[in-house]
């Protein structure tokens, strides 16, 4: 892939994870350029919290400016978005967000899966999709839903997981196009400008 191509064609990379993702993110982010020509949006398994203390305490790791995801917020490049807990998190055709309650998938609001598909479904091949650490197989099948519409599929090395299970589910079930430590990770992203 020539890398003028990587950095015009892509406009959006999801990132989700579950259980020992977050010490994967604390490496990635300080090492983000700060200047983003993509928006990252980060859906995580995590108890219902009534406060903002997780995209504050993510936001001390990068100058990228951070912000928990409120229903129907615009998409904009050059920032990195939260899915809120407890909720489904969906991307709408306009670019926007919007939040669902419905029913937990893999024991999960939010669930991987739902996002990767949405996504898919709305940005098709400018979209990136990376699956983090995690317990359960979350993230396998909308990662193939981000696959067959074109999108770019990236898992974590499973030995650099703290919980392999998830991106090594991926991994045996799907093509990557590729698998990837915390800094292999920070320098694709960073490859986008």
């Amino acid at each position: 892939m020539e890398e003028n191509d990587v950095k015009s064609k892509y406009k959006a990379i999801v990132i989700g994870g579950s259980a020992g993702s977050l010490s994967v993110l604390f490496e990635v982010f300080p090492a983000l350029n700060p200047v983003l020509n993509v928006a990252i949006i980060l859906v995580l398994h995590r108890k219902y919290s009534g406060d903002s203390s997780l995209s504050d305490l993510l936001s001390t790791k990068t100058l990228i400016p951070t912000k928990e995801i409120d229903d129907k917020d615009p998409i904009l490049p050059g920032n990195i978005y939260l899915a809120p807990a407890d909720y489904h998190l969906l991307i709408e055709k306009n670019y926007s967000f919007s939040l669902d309650v419905s029913e937990k998938i893999n024991f999960s609001r939010p669930s991987l899966d739902v996002t990767f598909e949405s996504a898919a479904d709305t940005f098709g091949t400018s979209l990136i999709a990376i699956l983090l650490s995690g317990s359960n197989d979350d993230g396998t099948a909308g990662l193939k839903t981000v696959k067959d519409a074109g999108g770019f599929i990236i898992a974590q090395k499973p030995e650099s997981a703290q919980m392999a299970y998830m991106p090594q589910n991926a991994i045996n079930n799907l093509e990557m196009d590729l698998i990837l430590d915390s800094k292999g990770i920070s320098d694709f992203i960073n490859m986008l400008h």
